[in-house]
């Protein structure tokens, strides 16, 4: 099909329906049957152009109008609930679930140079030497690293930690506008980090004070700073690889998907800072913690997994211009 040809034999048409968007307060009861049969009409133009090319310029302006023609001729916008219901039940589990991948590497490869660090550090009595004086580790792995969990009282804790696990999740998110570039070695830090501390407690003993502490909070809250950093670097890669669609198009796809990601994430870091402050300093027996924070992660993954499958077999896929905008009339 000729595209330009096609285009010029019909713009007409989508002028006029513009117009009569514009004015759809105003109109008579001819032109309200008029939108109504144009509204059908340039629909169907949209849908043979999206079947003939995948040109954004071609398609987006008519999309545009589309939207706003079902709009005035459906009814009202969807009410609050039902966006708030759909971001949690489609956006946000389809975009988690369709970084799959991305995820779980980003997860393998943070989670096995912590390991290699951690070891290197627990049998290298040199490298010991080389990060702090033996007065300094004595106090870290016997009073510093447990003392910070109940340091504060434990409101104001799950504040202070929401923070600085936003903080790195927003770093992550951040730099996806410098197309995940830095995104590595944010991870490279805290993975360099954890295995320092790690290495430095199981050669002292500690590794299972480490553990007990940790893992009530530490799952949900690494899992989630591997879900931002994922989808960062994801969006940097549609730069180099965008497929069979255009490259602007990708691009703008993947950061709508962003953007859903981090909403998502300030509720699923809010839980982790809670665990973290009301669960890992509590008295409780340490397989009741660890429990606790397991069947934490456990329920987010299964909830990425149910919702994120379902959405994906709907044809579904979080981006917000997709989204229905309308509520149905009637």
């Amino acid at each position: 099909m000729d595209v330009d040809a096609f285009v010029l034999a019909h713009r007409g048409t989508w002028d006029r329906l513009d117009q009569l968007v514009r004015n759809r307060r105003r109109l008579s009861g001819a032109e309200v049957d008029e939108l109504v049969e144009l509204y059908q009409r340039v629909a169907t133009h949209l849908s043979v152009l999206r079947s003939a090319t995948t040109d954004p310029t071609v398609t987006g302006r008519l999309s545009s109008l589309v939207a706003r023609a079902r709009s005035a001729v459906t009814g009202a916008h969807a009410p609050l609930w039902s966006q708030f219901v759909r971001f949690w039940t489609v956006r946000f589990p389809v975009v988690a679930y369709r970084a799959g991948r991305w995820w779980l590497g980003t997860a393998v490869v943070f989670l096995a140079f912590t390991a290699v660090l951690a070891v290197w550090v627990a049998t290298n009595p040199d490298v010991q030497a080389s990060i702090a004086t033996p007065r300094e580790i004595d106090q870290l792995v016997n009073h510093d690293f447990a003392d910070y969990y109940s340091a504060h009282p434990a409101a104001a804790f799950a504040g202070q930690v929401w923070l600085n696990n936003s903080w790195v999740a927003a770093q992550c998110i951040a730099y996806a506008v410098l197309l995940g570039v830095p995104i590595p070695y944010i991870l490279y830090q805290n993975a360099a980090n954890l295995g320092l501390i790690a290495g430095l407690m199981f050669h002292a003993g500690k590794g299972d004070v480490l553990l007990g502490l940790l893992t009530p909070h530490g799952l949900l809250e690494l899992t989630a700073v591997f879900l931002a950093a994922a989808v960062g670097m994801r969006l940097g890669w549609t730069v180099i690889a965008p497929g069979d669609r255009p490259r602007v198009q990708v691009l703008a796809e993947q950061g709508r998907a962003v953007v859903s990601v981090a909403l998502g994430l300030v509720a699923v870091l809010a839980v982790s800072g809670l665990l973290e402050a009301f669960v890992t300093p509590s008295g409780w027996p340490t397989p009741v913690r660890i429990g606790i924070g397991v069947l934490a992660e456990a329920a987010f993954l299964a909830y990425i997994v149910y919702f994120g499958r379902r959405a994906v077999a709907a044809g579904e896929t979080g981006d917000i211009l997709e989204a229905p905008d309308v509520a149905p009339a009637g």
